[in-house]
C-alpha cells in the first residue's frame, strides 16, 4: 500500500505499491467473456443472383455439368477391360485373345470429353493376370488425360 515515511529534513520519501490483481481479474472476466461471445458471432453473406436484375425466362434449369468427384475405376479382368464412372459400367471384351487397347483409348477419350476436370483414376488387377497389364492399362489411362493413377490392391471385383 502507499506508505509516506517521515525522515529528517523538509524532504518527504514515498514508497507507492500497486495492487495488479483487481487489474489482472478485470482482464480474464473481459477476455473470457469476448471468447464465449466470439462463438455467438456468425459472417453472414447475402447471395445476391442475377434474378434480382431480371427474371427468367424459361422454366427449364439448365443441366448441371459434369463433376470431377464422380468414382472414377478402370479394372483389367481376365475377359477383357471394365470401366466404371459414376454408376455407369462399360466392358470391353478381348479381341482375339488380346486386350483391345484402341477401344479402350477411345472409351477413355470419351470420358475425358465428358468429364473435362476430372484428372484422377484408380486402376485395379486380378491377381492371376500378368504386371504387364497394369502397365498397358495405365499407360492408356495416362494417354487419355488421366494423369493422377492410383493403384488399388485385393484384385478386380
Amino acid at each position: 500500500m502507499a506508505h509516506v515515511e517521515d525522515s529528517s529534513g523538509n524532504r518527504r520519501q514515498s514508497n507507492v505499491e500497486l495492487n495488479l490483481v483487481p487489474f489482472i481479474d478485470l482482464m480474464s472476466v473481459l477476455i473470457t467473456f469476448l471468447l464465449i461471445t466470439a462463438v455467438w458471432t456468425q459472417v453472414s453473406m447475402i447471395k445476391l443472383g442475377s434474378s434480382i436484375y431480371g427474371k427468367q425466362t424459361t422454366d427449364e434449369t439448365p443441366p448441371p455439368p459434369p463433376r470431377a468427384d464422380v468414382p472414377f475405376r478402370l479394372d483389367v479382368k481376365e475377359a477383357g477391360f471394365r470401366i466404371i464412372i459414376g454408376t455407369a459400367q462399360h466392358v470391353i471384351p478381348k479381341v482375339n485373345n488380346e486386350y483391345d487397347k484402341n477401344a479402350l483409348l477411345e472409351k477413355l477419350k470419351q470420358i475425358k470429353q465428358a468429364y473435362p476436370d476430372k484428372v484422377d483414376c484408380v486402376i485395379t488387377v486380378e491377381e492371376q493376370l500378368k504386371y504387364d497389364y497394369l502397365i498397358q492399362g495405365m499407360d492408356m489411362l495416362l494417354q487419355a488425360g488421366f494423369p493422377a493413377v492410383s493403384v488399388a490392391t485385393g484384385g478386380a471385383e
